[in-house]
């Protein structure tokens, strides 16, 4: 038996897949095992999987079809207002022939109102937010990210904005799309996000006094002691493990 702890990305076969970069992108983090499990309680089979978790980098001209026409006209568009793109846009990545403008988060609202307001663009619609955490992507550990639709063009694109955990605040888009209302504040009650001028930025899932947000990454397994029947039932990680 090799010594060698199984790495599907070095091996031809890995690249079949699904998440698979190899060694393009950012690696933000080393996936060691399947739920996180580090104390022998991982009976999933995959406690000695290793992979790198990447984050895809940025796109090259031409990215190809509509994708161009949306950022010349987005870039077009800021640069009327007297903004220079680079200054807002961080990076503009397509990755499985999706398109995402990453934004600085102080430029986040005057981005989205060009996309919605250009008669070019015409990104009507947000779909919501989500809320992304990346431990090991100092500086940005929280993500915040947006679907936004072209009634008007049929088309689909995402914003992306991260904020540091020291200083998790990005600016609210319910002035824009007030559709966002209720995502902000999930995306706040389950990741920390602070949304600056949300109308009422309060937890809509978990109690007003519950302790941390549930969906980061460093929030215990399980949460929170349940008891059933006076038994106490332990975190996941921690209720068996096998020798």
């Amino acid at each position: 038996m090799s010594d060698e702890t199984p790495n599907p990305e070095k091996e031809l076969s890995g690249q079949n897949l699904p998440g698979q970069r190899g060694d393009h992108g950012e690696e933000v983090r080393v996936q060691r095992g399947m739920f996180g499990a580090n104390n022998g309680g991982d009976t999933s089979g995959y406690g000695g999987l290793v992979r790198s978790v990447r984050l895809p980098g940025p796109a090259a001209r031409p990215y190809g079809g509509w994708f161009d026409e949306v950022a010349d006209e987005l870039e077009g568009a800021l640069e009327e207002q007297g903004l220079l793109p680079e200054n807002a846009i961080e990076k503009t990545v397509v990755d499985r022939g999706e398109l995402t403008f990453h934004i600085e988060r102080e430029h986040l609202v005057r981005v989205a109102r060009t996309l919605r307001d250009d008669p070019a663009l015409r990104f009507e619609l947000c779909t919501g937010v989500s809320g992304v955490h990346y431990p090991g992507d100092k500086g940005r550990e929280l993500h915040a990210v947006y679907h936004l639709r072209s009634i008007t063009h049929g088309r689909l694109i995402r914003l992306e904005v991260s904020a540091p955990d020291a200083e998790p605040r990005i600016p609210s888009l319910v002035a824009v799309y007030p559709t966002n209302d209720w995502h902000e504040r999930e995306t706040y009650d389950f990741f920390g996000i602070v949304f600056d001028g949300h109308p009422a930025l309060t937890r809509i899932m978990m109690p007003d006094d519950w302790q941390g947000h549930p969906q980061r990454k460093d929030y215990p397994l399980g949460g929170i002691a349940i008891e059933y029947k006076g038994a106490q039932i332990p975190a996941p990680d921690q209720r068996r493990s096998y020798s």
